[in-house]
């Protein structure tokens, strides 16, 4: 019985664990729901705790470059303290809440190229396995749904979505990272911006807005720089609000240089409407740029909404998401 266990908790002939999410897609702050279905090993086993970890694909700037790794942000116990016997099935649900920052993975069903994971670890005497890692899929809050789609309608085009280590700096971000949506310019903006990039940071109270443009260089200017600003939108009322008028107004202030101005450093500005990208880390893993999803045709109400995606970058999508979850299976058998 002894060695019996001590094979388990090193993997070999231990209890198992599978992992099944219910509902679909979650929203930031909503509530994630699903069943961990136990399966005994070759011994009876006690299991000290059940934990379910999300975890994130983000990229981290530094001197040499960037490169990408796995970050937690959220850890819950759902469960332990029980002796599972030999061989014996046992189901236990949970319900959790995940933060109002996690990301969003899609958009009117339609994958951004963001990756995030559930992981389960189960914890036994003598040793942990990480046992199930799933892909968990997240939707936008109407708030975020609705600025999106204003774009959409101004002409602004999708170009890419990702997950940036740092904090961006007079903001109450709580994650260690947020997130990018990075738009191609609408025509009547080109002249002032060769993309734009907008980041959501939501929380119970309502969201805020960072938009920051790229603006192109001057006659004299060697290289562009950057023009940052912040909006707070509640998330109540959204059905009342003209947003297209409104993201209008916001990009138009942002154009005519109504924002803070600073060039892309790495580092945290902290200060004013400041856009930083301070304590950046130093991933796991080297650099890969993230697939792209073509470029977006927005009209009417669809907003942002893919209109075409290419059969190539849908492959791609889901081989960068297969990618991500067997190269940290193996670092988690490694370890």
């Amino acid at each position: 019985m002894v060695f019996k266990k001590l094979l388990g908790s090193l993997g070999v002939g231990g209890p198992t664990v599978d992992t099944v999410l219910e509902g679909g897609a979650v929203q930031p702050g909503g509530t994630l729901h699903g069943q961990l279905h136990l399966v005994g090993g070759n011994a009876d086993f006690d299991i000290e705790q059940i934990t379910l970890e999300l975890v994130a694909r983000v990229e981290a700037e530094h001197e040499d470059g960037e490169t990408e790794g796995t970050v937690p942000f959220e850890r819950f116990t759902v469960g332990g303290g029980f002796r599972l016997a030999e061989g014996e099935r046992r189901t236990i649900p949970f319900a959790v809440t995940v933060p109002w920052e996690t990301p969003v993975t899609e958009l009117h069903g339609q994958p951004l190229g963001v990756v995030l994971g559930l992981r389960t670890e189960l914890a036994v005497a003598g040793g942990k396995d990480k046992g199930d890692l799933d892909p968990l899929t997240v939707r936008p809050l109407p708030a975020q749904e609705a600025v999106l789609e204003a774009f959409g309608q101004l002409g602004f085009g999708f170009k890419s979505a990702d997950l940036e280590y740092g904090h961006i700096g007079g903001t109450g971000q709580q994650l260690p990272f947020y997130q990018e949506v990075e738009l191609t310019p609408a025509p009547q903006y080109a002249h002032a911006m060769r993309e734009i990039e907008v980041t959501f940071l939501a929380s119970p109270g309502g969201m805020e807005v960072v938009l920051e443009a790229d603006k192109p260089g001057g006659l004299f200017s060697s290289s562009g720089h950057d023009a940052v600003n912040r909006f707070t939108v509640s998330h109540q009322g959204i059905e009342q609000r003209d947003w297209t008028a409104e993201v209008d107004g916001w990009v138009r202030q942002l154009a005519a240089g109504h924002g803070a101005h600073g060039t892309h450093t790495p580092h945290d500005y902290g200060h004013g409407h400041g856009h930083g990208h301070g304590d950046h880390h130093h991933g796991d893993h080297h650099h890969r740029s993230g697939p792209g999803m073509g470029t977006v045709v927005a009209a009417g109400a669809a907003g942002l909404a893919v209109g075409v995606v290419g059969g190539m970058v849908a492959a791609e999508v889901v081989d960068e998401v297969g990618d991500f979850f067997e190269g940290d299976d193996e670092e988690g058998e490694e370890g």
